[in-house]
């Protein structure tokens, strides 16, 4: 199906003005300043924007696809969160993974789902292992599972600093991260850990060892949640000199003053004058948000959404920041990171994964792989159970 799409503010995420583009068989075919010719008749859609903001899809790279929770009773496990949960925010490519219930979830399940929403129109892919040492897995090496299972492209989310990790060991660490970079060396993915970061004390201590103490490349290392402690934000931008990318998590607002939200945390790195590639933004959609005491007893539990994550996307454009300066932290730099190709930037011959906001910053309309899922702040394309 042919769409062409005219007089769109380009934000590719640089910006480039004004500009056509025409959609074909999923991809960008063609970007220019001047009327895209081309015969009507062969169009399944044609519509003049007006100069509205037209942003590359946003990669969500920590999402509980198959659901999270289960801390609480199993009556808390979280369910599978439908397509529409990840378009509606703007969300047209996404990283399954599993968390603390790795034990009745799997990764063959996890796989599974990742295939049932490439078949509802998103692109998906996952990591291998969970919370846990040694890590779950298909074929029962981490290794095999990213050489010869395609979708999965890393590890993740391995627990550090948490009471419900279990405890791995420095040596533990190390030949996990070790075989995922062999893996991504042997295949062209990503080949990384991304690493849980609890509230724990330790922080970031294991991973700055692994730095010291072994050959390992830094790309191979990639901490999640890192602005869930102020001081553990702090040990994450020094980790981002050494080549390390961090991520850091849109949580909701908590009421606590020794957390940063996603808002805070992009503005303080990049006052920090400091690599902006090494920067991303994730949602933890599906996952769920447990308080718990110092006894590690729960208090009360909640779960995210992508939601968290054009809810920032939006918050950061309302202050004033360029979009320039704001897209890369949920779209190129995911991709460059995830080594996703045609991913993550508007440019001919990638794919077709755009997002149009409207004048409030909010996600108006919504394209994947050439595909409308959302227009004009409604869904029209929905998962096959919602």
């Amino acid at each position: 199906m042919l769409h062409r799409l005219n007089n769109l503010h380009l934000f590719a995420p640089e910006s480039l003005g004004l500009v056509n583009i025409l959609v074909a068989a999923g991809k960008i075919v063609a970007i220019s300043k001047d009327k895209i010719q081309i015969d009507k008749k062969l169009l399944a859609s044609d519509e003049d924007f007006e100069g509205k903001r037209c942003i590359p899809g946003l990669i969500d790279g920590h999402a509980h696809i198959t659901g999270g929770g289960g801390e609480a009773g199993f009556k808390t496990k979280v369910p599978p969160l439908p397509l529409s949960k990840f378009t509606q925010a703007g969300v047209t490519s996404v990283i399954g993974l599993l968390g603390t219930d790795d034990t009745t979830r799997n990764i063959s399940s996890l796989v599974a789902q990742v295939y049932a929403l490439r078949e509802e129109g998103l692109s998906a892919w996952c990591y291998t292992g969970g919370y846990h040492v040694p890590p779950q897995t298909l074929t029962g090496s981490v290794r095999k599972d990213i050489v010869h299972i395609e979708p999965i492209i890393g590890v993740g989310e391995l627990a550090l600093s948490d009471h419900r990790s279990s405890q791995p060991t420095f040596d533990e660490i190390a030949r996990i991260v070790g075989d995922a970079h062999v893996a991504g060396i042997m295949t062209g993915k990503a080949g990384i850990v991304h690493f849980h970061l609890g509230d724990g004390e330790r922080g970031l201590d294991l991973i700055e060892k692994l730095l010291r103490e072994t050959e390992l490349p830094p790309r191979a290392i990639n901490p999640t949640h890192c602005n869930r402690k102020t001081a553990l934000f702090e040990q994450a931008c020094e980790l981002t000199k050494k080549g390390i990318t961090i991520d850091v998590t849109a949580f909701p607002p908590s009421g606590c003053d020794d957390e940063y939200s996603a808002v805070e945390s992009f503005k303080m790195y990049h006052e920090k004058n400091l690599d902006k590639q090494k920067f991303t933004i994730s949602s933890d959609g599906g996952g769920c948000l447990p308080y718990f005491d110092k006894q590690g007893e729960l208090l009360h539990l909640d779960y995210a959404s992508s939601d968290f994550l054009s809810n920032a996307l939006k918050e950061l454009l309302d202050e004033g920041i360029a979009e320039s300066d704001v897209l890369p932290a949920f779209t190129s730099n995911v991709a460059s990171l995830l080594k996703l190709q045609h991913k993550g930037s508007i440019k001919i011959g990638n794919d077709a994964d755009l997002v149009i906001l409207d004048e409030g910053n909010n996600i108006e309309s919504v394209m994947a792989l050439g595909k409308w899922h959302q227009k004009n702040h409604k869904t029209i394309a929905f998962g096959s159970f919602e």
